[in-house]
């Protein structure tokens, strides 16, 4: 009797799995003819950037995918949606998906930039914390540090290029590696983030960095041994300003190992 009651059993089981299953693929099979009926994007807003809008990420769904709404879902590209999304310069991933209730979720990320370069010609890009170029964009500034000077960085109107790795001619054969190997080491720090907002580069490509308050220029070579440089005006803030007025110095030079020039005002 008690073999009998645990064969009923497990048949119960195994019915009520085909069950299951049946169920699930007539969803399946149901829910892809399912139409469309809303669009949903969420953005990460992490990072405080507002380069572009969830309308305006709607409105490139549509525009790129044509009537979207009560479209059905196995007819609609979502790969696609995706690749579009992500040619947008300033969106650095794209996630597009549905629901079995005919929703269409639209996940975006933004780039964030790190700094802004300003070409001797007034044109100019940013440079995201991944090391890729973005376009500037009339609709919103982001506050980041900005590198002006003798520079004309090909890379203002172009399609995004990653200056901070690979083999691409024109990162190697531009200063913007350096830069944004410097903007890295700003950012990470919260004594220079808060202390240097600007850089000035020279037609040697030497960096000059220029200090939120205060006349002092601090000089800093070309884009190496940031971290060492910036390590030695750490010590030089810690020992030596303490002991004389900084307002003295109207350059501070960490280009040259072991030492710390610095070049006295006439007045202050």
């Amino acid at each position: 009797m008690n073999r009998t009651k645990h064969i009923l059993r497990i048949a119960a089981k195994v019915v009520a799995g085909c069950a299951v299953l049946a169920a699930l693929g007539f969803v399946e099979r149901s829910g892809g003819s399912l139409p469309v009926r809303d669009i949903e994007v969420e953005m990460d807003m992490s990072s405080g950037m507002h380069f572009i809008d969830s309308e305006a990420l709607k409105q490139e769904v549509i525009k790129g995918a044509g009537p979207v709404i009560g479209t059905p879902i196995n007819k609609v590209d979502e790969t696609g949606i995706e690749q579009r999304l992500r040619a947008i310069p300033c969106v650095a991933e794209a996630d597009v998906y549905h629901t079995m209730d005919g929703i269409l979720k639209v996940k975006v990320r933004q780039r964030e930039p790190i700094v802004r370069v300003v070409n001797a010609d007034g044109s100019g890009f940013y440079i995201d914390k991944e090391g890729w170029t973005m376009p500037l964009n009339r609709n919103y500034t982001a506050r980041v540090m900005v590198v002006t000077g003798q520079l004309a960085e090909p890379f203002a109107e172009r399609a995004p290029v990653n200056v901070a790795f690979g083999n691409d001619s024109l990162a190697l054969h531009t200063h913007s590696r350096a830069i944004h190997a410097l903007a890295q080491t700003i950012i990470a720090d919260p004594l220079w983030n808060a202390l240097f907002c600007q850089a000035v580069v020279d037609a040697n490509g030497d960096i000059t960095l220029i200090p939120t308050v205060g006349m002092m220029r601090v000089r800093i070579g070309d884009g190496t041994h940031f971290q060492q440089r910036l390590t030695k005006l750490r010590m030089f803030f810690a020992e030596g300003i303490p002991q004389t007025d900084w307002r003295r110095y109207s350059t501070i030079d960490l280009r040259f190992d072991d030492q710390v020039v610095c070049t006295k005002r006439t007045h202050y």
